[in-house]
């Protein structure tokens, strides 16, 4: 059987005014681009379509002015460029159709969790107008981090650590999407939530490289509830760890970069931190908690969308870059039971 191929687009949108944005998924990250995009003044919404008649009926309510269209072929006939936010098993079935009807694409991570069809697509791809929905990329807190690591605060850095702890998985506002975000085979915190810290060390520091790793399974049918490894971020030592059910907070989560004279750190999504002589962590007077500093970033991330669409330079996150993370993940979780050396 012959290998399907989308025809590359190098062409940039002609339209004149905002951007015309299609949304495939009325998910809680679709729900949450929709809302975003209402006070923005580079895109618009060309419509949304998911294939529960209960999501639709409750944000049809909830959203009355968001045109409604009847298939994912029409979103990707009405738009410039379409944001994938279905389940990850369905990406790149609408990535490719996106790619083919010459829209832009702007698609959730992962990219895909089979990693043999992401290098496929990513080969398929190659010149077309695409970015991976990685809010890192436009985050006011991690700008902070790099003027720190810039100004040198850290000195020479030398070691990265990544922690993510959860009370239980899914967490409690994704209850209405637990049946593919509790299963082994789409869903996982390893997936969710560790691939955004994967990438912003890809980001910040270098090619991904995987060492050694360990996931634990214990539940038949769900997803892990523990992971550890040891990779390298552009030659720089990361340790990864993470875990359900040992922590009594919904979420805490940890980016750690250490030097030869200090130390800074991500907490929480959006808090910037500096290690103070005196051994405590002193947080950055301008931070805001996620809640406030997310429709910033969405705000961000979009105004990205739009330059990606007009074929513009633009600082979202690359197909390359999703796939060496998706790579990284899907290996980590591949690992099993496997222990790492002591």
């Amino acid at each position: 059987m012959s290998e399907a191929r989308t025809t590359p687009d190098t062409n940039t949108s002609t339209t004149a005014g905002p951007v015309r944005l299609g949304i495939i998924g009325g998910g809680i990250m679709g729900e949450r681009l929709l809302r975003a995009a209402a006070g923005q003044d580079s895109v618009r919404i060309a419509g949304l379509w998911d294939p529960a008649p209960e999501a639709v009926a409750r944000l049809r309510a909830e959203l009355p002015e968001t045109q409604f269209l009847a298939s994912a072929a029409a979103v990707i006939e009405a738009s410039d460029c379409v944001y994938v936010a279905s389940p990850p098993a369905t990406h790149l079935a609408h990535a490719r159709a996106t790619l083919k009807a010459g829209r832009a694409l702007f698609c959730e991570k992962p990219l895909a969790v089979d990693v043999a069809d992401a290098g496929r697509f990513l080969r398929e791809a190659k010149g077309a107008r695409c970015a991976i929905n990685f809010p890192f990329a436009s985050s006011p807190t991690v700008e902070r981090l790099r003027e720190w690591l810039d100004a040198g605060a850290v000195g020479q850095p030398r070691h990265l650590a990544i922690a993510a702890e959860f009370a239980r998985w899914p967490r409690g506002w994704q209850h209405a999407a637990a049946g593919w975000l509790d299963g082994p085979a789409q869903g996982g915190f390893t997936r969710e939530v560790v691939s955004h810290f994967l990438f912003l060390a890809r980001r910040l520091f270098g090619p991904l490289a995987l060492s050694q790793a360990r996931a634990l399974f214990p539940e038949a049918g769900r997803s892990e509830r523990e992971i550890e490894a040891r990779l390298t971020a552009g030659g720089l030592p990361l340790a990864l760890s993470g875990s359900v059910g040992r922590v009594g907070a919904d979420e805490a989560n940890g980016f750690t970069i250490t030097g030869s004279q200090g130390a800074i750190r991500l907490r929480n999504w959006a808090l910037a931190e500096r290690l103070g002589a005196d051994g405590e962590w002193e947080g950055d007077p301008s931070a805001m908690p996620h809640e406030k500093a997310r429709p910033l970033t969405l705000q961000r991330q979009l105004d990205g969308v739009a330059r990606m669409t007009r074929g513009e330079p633009h600082h979202l996150a690359t197909l390359e870059e999703a796939y060496e993370v998706q790579a990284t993940v899907e290996a980590i979780l591949r690992s099993g039971e496997a222990p790492l050396p002591g």
